[in-house]
């Protein structure tokens, strides 16, 4: 879970002792793999669990975590994650053989069933998914950044570094999304499965490598993150936002590169992993320091081992996807494990242990099969792939070894399968092991079908049935019924709207309803443009803005009826543009303001329509055929 006892790095004096710190842990732990002192067996696996606490009635974020882990004081196996609405739990490392795949999947199973048995008296539940559908803009707010030194101390250390008062996500797919916000919570929208597999360090750098020539395919069986805000997007959006949130650079008028916080890496890893080390130092200015110190070297001359409490800060500062861990077993023996962080959370347990087996068994069987793979394929080839998969999942099509396209469903199920099922056998796991979640890799790929496209058809299918925060409500409540009876994910159907018995819009906010996709004019465009358009639109209000997106006034049907009926006069005068006739200052409403507050005003004020503006800014509108759909689906549950 990461070093807790940080500090943000202010510089001056603790900044050069602490670098000093870091440059030591690199030489001591060199000298460690020159003399090596690492151990070498048993391999071992590990997980942890990332989740997302969601109101048991809306199943939206519940930001509950410190009053849930209050309950639950004698387990160290669970933690907090960055934002009140997340948990994670670590899983116990395991010897790779025999019964360790299931065994993790029972261990994963009942700590999720404890915390679902103290979730439950609290109106909360737990839902597995790589970002949560349900998940609004104002859901990361600072407000809501967990009460932890080392969050508070990350996110004042990413905002002074960063030259930017805004964090921007920008993301296209079947909908697109641009927007900023104002702190980097945004890195909370994601949660993981991550799993961790012990090597020795005569292995580590060809099984780094395959690690990266691996991201691609198994991310693209394994999404489940493609709808940020109730937008469409990336299959696994997770890659995107996560490098996006934390990403502090700036442009520039000159095209000099600035590798990103969050990165898939610039190379192959070619003789040690110190090389991981030695580019994140000099590539990313310091962010934390650990408030314990630690003189690596002095620890090693007097016969201890080292826990490298610098470079470990330092490491959990720079994000990549696959990423080199250094820890000491219980027997007191330093080791080094790959950590692989691109598998998202969920559907379900099966579908997690299934997406670690898969990975782990295809660790192992290509490492059998392949001395090293820079031979078989380019980096340039690897780095496109992790750029296909988390943009198109189980619909990508990959370069793959020996310049052979192939598409990630035939690549699956024809050569990593078969490798996977033979590194498992290699490593003596259990045979009922090796079928269940092998198999249950198999038929996603024979049936097209994971998490990510289960959320866009069922999402694009209900869409058009209801309001869009109905939708997301009908198919989160769906995902979390499914992971709970355990039933992987190429076996859900698609969700009905009658599936949801309780529906609770009342306290949406105005940002989750309103229409977006705006029609506007300017204020000296004429008045037959704007009767046309309203015309070929179908709308009844058309709002009025500037150049600069400022909401300038309001044109109504009803006043377009009035001018055309006293014969192209208004108020008694010549009319012949929008200002002539607009509403100068027509009642609006704040994103903040929920449905019912605008219902009251809309009621009281008698009016139809409410252009929703932030400051002057006109960002959305709503009218009274929005709140009619809501009352009519309403009305059709009662009924039923």
């Amino acid at each position: 879970m990461g070093e807790q006892k940080v500090s943000i790095m202010q510089g001056g004096t603790a900044m050069q002792r602490f670098v000093r710190n870091l440059l030591r842990d690199v030489q001591a732990l060199e000298y460690m793999l020159e003399n090596e002192m690492f151990e070498t067996s048993p391999m071992r696996i590990g997980a942890e669990q990332e989740m997302v606490i969601v109101d048991s009635r809306t199943f939206k974020p519940a930001c509950i975590n410190m009053a849930l882990l209050n309950k639950m004081k004698q387990y160290d196996w669970v933690g907090t994650e960055l934002a009140q609405f997340n948990l994670e739990t670590n899983l116990s490392p395991r010897v790779f053989t025999g019964t360790c795949l299931s065994d993790m999947d029972k261990e994963n199973r009942m700590y999720l069933d404890m915390i679902r048995a103290k979730l439950k008296p609290m109106r909360a539940d737990i839902c597995l998914t790589g970002i949560l559908p349900t998940l609004r803009k104002g859901d990361l707010d600072m407000r809501n950044l967990t009460p932890n030194q080392r969050y508070r101390a990350l996110m004042q250390a990413i905002d002074s570094q960063s030259s930017n008062s805004t964090y921007e996500l920008n993301l296209s797919g079947i909908d697109e999304l641009s927007v900023k916000h104002d702190s980097p919570l945004l890195e909370a929208c994601n949660t993981s499965f991550q799993v961790h597999l012990q090597v020795t360090p005569d292995t580590f750098v060809p099984m780094y490598n395959m690690a990266q020539a691996l991201a691609a395919p198994i991310m693209a069986i394994a999404a489940n993150s493609p709808i940020v805000f109730g937008k469409r997007l990336w299959h696994e959006s997770r890659i995107a936002l996560f490098q996006q949130a934390l990403d502090i650079r700036s442009t520039h008028d000159h095209m000099r590169e600035r590798s990103p916080r969050v990165s898939f890496g610039t190379g192959w890893l070619d003789k040690s992993l110190v090389e991981i080390y030695k580019e994140d130092i000099s590539r990313f200015r310091v962010l934390l320091a650990g408030d314990t110190e630690e003189d690596s070297i002095a620890v090693l001359q007097e016969g201890g081992i080292p826990r490298l409490r610098a470079l470990q800060v330092h490491n959990s500062t720079v994000y990549r996807w696959n990423r080199p861990c250094y820890g000491i077993s219980e027997n007191g023996m330093p080791h080094l494990r790959i950590e692989n962080r691109v598998l998202p959370a969920g559907p379900t347990t099966t579908d997690a242990i299934a997406n670690a087996a898969f990975w782990l068994g295809a660790m192992i069987g290509m490492g059998h099969t392949y001395k090293d793979i820079r031979t078989r394929v380019s980096w340039e080839d690897v780095r496109d792939n992790f750029a296909k998969a988390a943009q198109f999942g189980i619909d990508s099509a990959f370069n793959w070894f020996d310049d052979k396209k192939i598409s990630a469903c035939d690549l699956v199920l024809h050569e990593l399968l078969p490798m996977a099922k033979q590194g498992l056998e290699l490593r003596g796991v259990a045979a009922a092991d090796i079928d269940k979640y092998l198999g249950t890799i198999e038929q996603r790929a024979r049936d097209h079908m994971n998490g990510a496209r289960w959320q866009l058809r069922t999402f694009t299918k209900l869409i058009k049935e209801c309001t869009r925060d109905e939708a997301l409500t009908v198919m989160t409540a769906a995902i979390v019924k499914n992971q709970w009876k355990d039933i992987p994910i190429h076996k859900w159907t698609m969700p009905e709207l009658a599936d949801l018995d309780d529906y609770r819009p009342s306290k949406l906010r105005v940002e989750e309803f309103m229409e977006t996709d705006l029609f506007t004019v300017q204020q000296d465009d004429i008045i037959e443009l704007v009767a046309e358009m309203m015309d070929w639109r179908k709308i009844r209000y058309m709002p009025v803005e500037d150049a600069q997106g400022n909401l300038c006034g309001l044109i109504t049907s009803r006043l377009l009826l009035r001018y055309f009926s006293r014969k192209n006069r208004f108020n008694g005068k010549e009319a012949t543009t929008v200002k002539d006739i607009m509403i100068a200052t027509p009642t609006t409403v704040g994103p903040d303001m929920t449905i019912i507050e605008a219902m009251r005003t809309m009621r009281q004020n008698r009016i139809g329509c409410l252009p929703v503006v932030k400051g002057e800014e006109l960002i959305g509108i709503i009218t009274e055929m929005d709140f009619l759909r809501i009352s009519a689906r309403l009305i059709e549950r009662l009924e039923k």
